[in-house]
């Protein structure tokens, strides 16, 4: 494997995440899965080359998740589904991960998403999150580059999509994106770190 560095912080990213309704309690419309599971890496190919990232187990601890929304879409138009702030949205941190479970309130638009799920028309939930300073590492090799995050400092929200719309080829997309910035980056450093020094040796002389 080639040489490691810490990665720069970088916008908000977006994954995607298995979720399910689960029998409905007393009445109540729940859906449920894990945004986050620890030490299970993800690969994405992109012809010959592969793009792999694993969140450590401890990359929760320190995130801030005080009030955290569960969207449609991401969309800011559509009502919230649920809300930590009112707890109809739990996040809850255990071995395997990050659980959430979002109780949704009686509304049609609500109705509409828990039949969708629950028939599986929809069956993708993303998370949108932002890894904190020096909070990941970057190993690269000739066909594949490994991502380990440690340290996720805030989760900004939870979403339930439509898998079409957010496909496996957008994530890959924003994975390789996300790549080629860190690389072109590393290259800016090298070329400084070069002219710094070249200035030291013309006045070392």
């Amino acid at each position: 494997m080639g040489k490691e560095n810490k990665a720069l912080k970088f916008d908000n990213e977006i994954r995607l995440v298995e979720m399910r309704a689960v029998g409905e309690e007393d009445g109540k419309m729940v859906l449920e899965g894990y945004a986050i599971t620890y030490d299970q890496p993800a690969t994405h190919e992109y012809g010959n080359y592969k793009f792999t990232e694993v969140i450590k187990r401890g990359a929760l601890d320190t995130t801030d998740m005080k009030d955290v929304p569960m969207r449609y879409n991401h969309n800011d138009s559509w009502l919230i589904l649920a809300r930590t702030r009112n707890n109809s949205l739990q996040l809850i941190k255990d071995d395997v991960g990050l659980k959430i479970r979002a109780e949704l309130i009686d509304t049609q638009s609500n109705k509409d998403v828990y039949k969708s799920v629950k028939e599986k028309l929809i069956d993708k939930m993303s998370f949108a999150f932002r890894v904190a300073d020096k909070g990941d590492t970057w190993q690269y090799g000739d066909l594949e580059t490994i991502r380990t995050v440690t340290n996720i400092q805030k989760l900004y929200d939870v979403s339930v999509v439509d898998t079409p719309f957010y496909d496996t080829t957008s994530v890959v997309a924003r994975s390789f994106e996300l790549l080629e910035s860190n690389l072109k980056q590393l290259e800016s450093f090298d070329l400084d770190k070069r002219k710094l020094q070249l200035k030291y040796q013309y006045k070392s002389k």
